[in-house]
């Protein structure tokens, strides 16, 4: 047990139908547990799932849109409870999930950086000594006392990872932000991760790219309608989504 970052065992997780945005949010933190519900007007997300993820493993995650993959990354990340089953997981998790998600649009790069960790619990102190580095690692110098809404999707996304990336936190979760960038921040990015597993972090990403799966990844599951219809191997689980994608 000692080696596991991730253990899931049996866990499912149902949304209401009928609702979105912040009623939605209310139901799934707060009375989503109410018992007396018509089963009709509820989705099952996340379907008796299980998963075990040792320490230093890469995990690649692969499905159409709906399928589960970003519900499943905040069950991980302890943001929803599961309706069934248990979720145990042992260090510090950071989850990156959007283009600039938690970011405040008003504020410049370099006060969000300052923002961003104080949410994950680092000091005025830690986050002076980090801010040069993460600035760097982004390649947005030239823009960081700018406004976030000033810069393009990909300039935020660079951002994003470069904070999250040198918190360097136990488990790293990332929601589709690996394909967004230049080249040479991908590549860089890539680099940054193979060197996070080095020192035993765990990694989940969610991505539909094949190739980035292929080249940072131990396994990888594909999953449809919250349950996994492969075990883990690499070319099972893209061959599935490949043949899925050119059916639809």
């Amino acid at each position: 047990m000692t080696d596991i970052a991730i253990q899931l065992e049996g866990v499912s997780l149902d949304y209401p139908k009928q609702k979105s945005g912040g009623g939605l949010l209310r139901e799934v933190l707060t009375g989503r547990f109410r018992k007396t519900r018509d089963a009709a007007s509820w989705h099952r997300a996340v379907a008796d799932l299980d998963l075990t993820v040792n320490r230093g493993e890469v995990i690649g995650i692969m499905g159409p849109n709906g399928s589960g993959k970003s519900t499943l990354l905040r069950v991980i990340a302890g943001i929803y409870a599961p309706d069934e089953g248990t979720v145990r997981t042992r260090g510090r998790i950071t989850l990156l999930a959007g283009v600039g998600t938690g970011f405040n649009r008003e504020l410049t790069g370099r006060e969000n950086i300052m923002l961003t960790g104080s949410i994950f619990g680092f000091d005025h102190k830690q986050m002076t000594e980090m801010a040069q580095s993460i600035i760097e690692f982004s390649g947005i110098e030239n823009f960081i006392d700018e406004p976030l809404r000033t810069y393009s999707s990909g300039m935020r996304a660079r951002l994003g990872f470069s904070i999250v990336s040198h918190m360097e936190p136990n488990i790293l979760l990332l929601d589709e932000v690996m394909s967004v960038g230049d080249h040479d921040f991908r590549k860089r990015s890539r680099a940054r991760i193979e060197e996070m597993v080095k020192g035993d972090a765990t990694v989940v990403i969610v991505s539909h790219s094949a190739n980035l799966l292929r080249e940072l990844c131990d396994h990888v599951y594909y999953i449809e309608s919250g349950r996994f219809e492969t075990a883990g191997d690499i070319e099972s689980a893209i061959e599935r989504y490949q043949s899925e994608k050119e059916s639809n």
